[in-house]
């Protein structure tokens, strides 16, 4: 029988605070000696403590005797804080989903460090400096309600279906990363920035509106409020286990292969981090070989390191998700480059 993860606690709108943060400004008292402050995008912490963050973070203070404080919002949301602080640093760790992550990297908030193990992750889950390196491997997907829509939609068209009216939504492009996601996506599959928000607009008709939180979606999902929505391999698949409804699908262009790409949870060392030492230590353990098999298992992801290659269950499942499905790898320094030239496009074009 297959074993799921543990649902996910996901927040993304608002900060969840699973620790009280006590340092306000460096690590000058000797109470803050052992602790590592993490700024993360929600997915991987589970919600009644059975995630893999929720272990990796436990096994690492057990080892190391630093404690993990965790600070949790949307992709943006953290990047945006860490800047917010940059001259009162906070935050040792970031993790965040691409292009937030190149985006945290590109206004400075960065600093070089490669975790041991870095050099077992393919080239397309790191930077080249060294500033940021993937912990979990994930990928880009929809999901439909298996008793309303037994069958998949399989292609971006058949959602243009009078049916789906108020009965789609994804998440807000620029705010969540996997609504970042479906402007990326779309742009590939249909060949461009124009022919792709020729389409979003025409989608539009459907859609029931913004959600800052892609999470929050699997619910509406699962109750049959909605018949589809975007969302991530990793979270959906995990929030399936209390959620039975859900079904993970990958849209095609037309009578096309369906198509997804990599969305890794990406980990950086914070620019004057106040526990530098105890962030690298961190970084280490979460990259450690221990970890990574304990990222399907526990965490319903893929691992980062390719010399690990788990057998469990959900990694078997996971691995049946993909197949026939064409992996692409996006441009990311394009996209980082021109990440509001895209968003605006979009909301010029759904009126949004």
């Amino acid at each position: 029988m297959l074993t799921y993860a543990k649902p996910i606690a996901a927040v993304t709108g608002a900060l969840a605070l699973a620790a009280t943060l006590t340092a306000c400004g460096g690590s000058s008292a000797a109470s803050d000696a052992k602790t590592v402050t993490v700024y993360s995008a929600d997915g991987l912490k589970g919600e009644a403590g059975d995630g893999w963050y929720d272990k990796v973070f436990a096994d690492f203070e057990k080892k190391t005797g630093i404690k993990v404080e965790y600070v949790e919002g949307g992709s943006g949301e953290m990047v945006q804080r860490a800047l917010r602080e940059k001259s009162n640093t906070q935050a040792d760790v970031i993790v965040t989903l691409p292009p937030f992550i190149q985006q945290a990297d590109s206004k400075g908030l960065l600093q070089a460090y490669e975790p041991q193990g870095a050099d077992q992750v393919g080239g397309g889950d790191k930077s080249g400096d060294g500033k940021w390196t993937s912990v979990v491997n994930n990928y880009f997907g929809f999901i439909h309600n298996k008793k309303e829509l037994p069958a998949a939609p399989k292609s971006w068209e058949e959602l243009l279906d009078a049916k789906y009216k108020n009965k789609l939504q994804y998440s807000t492009p620029g705010v969540a990363g996997d609504g970042t996601a479906v402007l990326i996506k779309a742009m590939h599959d249909f060949g461009g920035q124009e022919p792709a928000m020729e389409y979003l607009k025409k989608l539009q008709a459907n859609n029931v509106g913004p959600s800052s939180s892609t999470s929050k979606l699997a619910p509406k999902v699962d109750k049959g409020e909605l018949l589809v929505a975007n969302g991530d391999v990793q979270m959906n698949y995990a929030q399936a286990r209390s959620m039975p409804n859900l079904g993970i699908w990958f849209p095609a262009k037309g009578t096309g292969r369906p198509t997804t790409f990599a969305l890794p949870y990406a980990a950086g060392l914070v620019d004057k981090a106040p526990h530098a030492d105890n962030g690298r230590k961190l970084l280490d353990f979460m990259l450690s070989e221990q970890a990574q098999r304990e990222v399907s298992a526990i965490g319903g992801g893929f691992p980062a390191r390719k010399d690990v290659k788990p057998t469990d269950a959900n990694a078997i499942e996971l691995a049946k998700l993909l197949e026939g499905v064409e992996i692409f790898e996006p441009d990311w320094s394009d996209i980082d480059k021109n990440l509001k030239t895209y968003v605006d496009a979009w909301k010029s074009a759904t009126g949004s």
